[in-house]
């Protein structure tokens, strides 16, 4: 926990090495410890504080009292005065640990000894709240590491071993009630899992042979027996907290203005405090207007040069906009999303365009064989025998659906030799059977190949909308296979509420023909769209799309495939799909959503703006009372106790806002 008063260096340095964000104290032991010992030091300060307002009143012990007065204001003060000394050996006199020890030490100087130790005993306070704050903004953190299992049991032998021994490949069995331990394939049985954990969604998902399961899914009723497919330190949850982590690194740009304002703001005080304790009480003497002389004059000046430097510590800044996001960050991983640094849920808040990719993001990604259009002479036996053939050594989501469908009805491959075979992502695929070329991809592939006897526009569409495989031997045309990817349930909701959110420009950008990208963006209420790009293209194409957002608004780009990654790069926020997103997809985004729901892109700019609201309240709430009382301070109408207020109670204020960023309303 950083202290009430730090340097922006110091605020980074303890940001990560106090807060407890390196991966293992993330545990509740470690929270808890902190806890415990803040709790301690505050205890015994207060009774060491009590007893000296105690012996304050027998003037015989007045010298005891001031003496419980020190002891206080040593145990609750010396991490204070420890950064500050540090701080002045290294060069560096203006920060704000600075401002809180030499006013505390003037405090004494004047006579304010309960005055003194009262403000580093009230910092403890502001301690002890703002790392409960920060515990509990990190709770839904904290339970992504509970989610990951300790044990496997092995199938063969039933033998629970650690999870992080399980090699790749292994056989497992889960009983009911027990967590799924590693990412892995069921190969036996039918369930339902509870997925709240780690995809936040309420609804229990069925499985059954050849589902994709991830550690630290639930299991219901059913007994599993699942093959692995990750080891411990690369599970899906194992990755939610590595980007959890690392965001906490990085900083928005309200923070940044934040540790640059206290940088250039310190210096300032310290400079007028001094300006106040020396300046007015020699014009007040050299004038003849007060009579005083020595020490006498300067005072009361200095006692309000004190209260001054109390009340300017900018500790409300410095924590409570961090803080602010930080419980941003929390409260949308507990909702599924997974935000890689404070600086992007800035950008979410100002987002005016969307574009969206279209297989895997707005639809299930799971394509169906639902027509066999074969050429005049073409057995649709014979057409399937080619596509089966050309699709053999391909994994794209389309050809796993002709393989699935040709298994489903029977139908074998050619048992010709296959040789020259070629993949060209984007456009289709060549080989040669039994020296025969033979050509599977798009009508414009196809095209740019020479293919005879190809089909006339006005046919494409009488055979329906979908992804269309034609298939082509010898250079003449065979026919075309027609696949359909349903619609996520979501998807038409997702994008009333983001026109609901107030964004301007929704576009959609796909490599599907002309006909799939008009009738999907006539389902969901999507105006603009573009058909037909390559993967090379999608970058120029985004480009043209994101100059047209006007100035200090944003652009966000939303994809799940290993094509999409440049784009994802390149936006202003990238948002990936995280349960069926490629690697490379999920690796360039800025956001990840873990269960592939569009309807959390809305979900995630109410979130980021929800939590931009809580820190401009925390900006405006410390900055206008600062302000206040400093004038307050300056003119001698603020005590040293008002200066405690000023300057913890706002930080306290401040603090108990920003747990507000971890519930946006409606949405938790």
């Amino acid at each position: 926990m950083p202290c009430a008063c730090c340097s922006e260096n110091d605020v980074e340095e303890q940001n990560l090495q106090q807060k407890d964000i390196p991966n293992q104290n993330f545990s509740k032991e470690g929270a808890s410890k902190k806890v415990r010992f803040l709790i301690i030091r505050f205890v015994l300060s207060a009774l060491l504080f009590t007893a000296g307002i105690v012996f304050g009143f027998f003037y015989s012990y007045i010298a005891v009292s001031r003496g419980f007065f020190v002891a206080a204001w040593i145990i609750s003060g010396y991490t204070v005065l420890y950064v500050a000394a540090k701080n002045i050996l290294k060069g560096d006199f203006f920060d704000e640990n600075f401002l809180m020890s030499i006013a505390t030490i003037g405090a004494f100087a004047i006579g304010q000894w309960s005055e003194g130790a009262a403000v580093m005993l009230f910092y403890n306070i502001g301690e002890l709240i703002q790392e409960s704050a920060v515990h509990r903004s990190r709770r839904s953190i904290r339970d992504l590491v509970d989610v990951r299992p300790e044990t496997a049991r092995i199938a063969k032998t039933d033998i629970i071993i650690p999870a992080e021994d399980v090699s790749l490949g292994e056989i497992l069995r889960v009983l009911p009630g027990e967590k799924i331990p590693l990412d892995a394939v069921v190969i036996e049985g039918h369930s339902s899992l509870n997925t709240a954990s780690l995809t936040g969604e309420s609804v229990p998902r069925e499985v059954e042979k050849g589902a994709e399961v991830l550690a630290g899914f639930v299991n219901g009723g059913g007994l599993l027996i699942i093959r692995t497919t990750a080891l411990y330190g690369e599970t899906a949850a194992s990755k939610m907290l590595s980007l959890i982590e690392s965001a906490q690194t990085r900083k928005a740009k309200a923070e940044k203005l934040i540790t640059s304002f206290a940088r250039v703001y310190t210096p300032i005080v310290t400079f007028a405090a001094l300006f106040l304790a020396v300046i007015p009480p020699l014009f007040l003497v050299l004038t003849g207007i007060e009579n005083l002389s020595g020490w006498i004059s300067f005072e009361p000046w200095i006692g309000r040069a004190l209260v001054f430097l109390v009340i300017s510590c900018p500790c409300a800044f410095v924590i409570s906009v961090p803080l602010g996001f930080f419980g941003g960050i929390g409260g949308a991983a507990h909702l599924g999303i997974l935000v890689k640094g404070a600086d992007y849920l800035d950008v979410l808040a100002k987002a005016e365009t969307v574009v969206f990719d279209k297989t895997g993001t707005l639809t299930e990604g799971q394509f169906s064989v639902t027509g066999l259009f074969p050429s005049l002479g073409v057995s649709e036996k014979t057409l399937i025998e080619y596509a089966i053939a050309a699709e053999t050594y391909s994994n794209h989501p389309v050809a796993m659906a002709i393989k699935q469908y040709a298994h489903i009805h029977g139908y074998e491959g050619s048992s010709k030799h296959i040789s020259d075979y070629s993949e060209r992502p984007g456009h289709g695929l060549t080989l040669n059977l039994d020296g025969v070329p033979v050509l599977a991809g798009s009508i414009r592939f196809l095209e740019s190949e020479k293919v005879q006897g190809l089909p006339a526009e006005r046919e494409k569409t009488n055979q329906g909308g979908g992804t269309r495989v034609e298939i082509a031997q010898n250079g003449i045309w065979l026919g075309s296979l027609v696949l359909t990817d349903a619609i996520k349930t979501d998807a038409g909701r997702a994008i009333e509420e983001l026109k609901d959110l107030g964004v301007r420009h929704i576009v959609l950008l796909t490599g599907d023909s002309e006909l799939v990208a008009q009738q999907t963006a006539s389902m969901l209420g999507i105006q603009e769209y573009y058909a037909g790009v390559l993967p090379h293209e999608k970058v120029e194409r985004f480009e043209e799309i994101a100059g047209r957002t006007r100035k200090n608004r944003t652009t966000i780009f939303v994809g799940d495939g290993i094509n999409d990654a440049p784009v994802l790069a390149l936006s202003d926020v990238g948002i990936a799909m995280g349960g069926i997103g490629s690697d490379a997809a999920v690796e360039a985004a800025d956001v990840v959503l873990m269960n592939d729901n569009p309807l959390l892109v809305a979900t995630a700019i109410k979130s980021a703006r929800w939590t931009r609201h809580i820190v401009m309240i925390n900006i405006l709430l410390a900055f206008s009372i600062k302000i206040g009382f400093l004038i307050l301070g300056a003119f001698g109408f603020a005590t040293l106790w008002e200066a405690i207020f000023a300057d913890v109670g706002v930080a306290l204020l401040a603090t108990l806002n920003s747990l507000r960023a971890r519930k946006v309303p409606g949405l938790h």
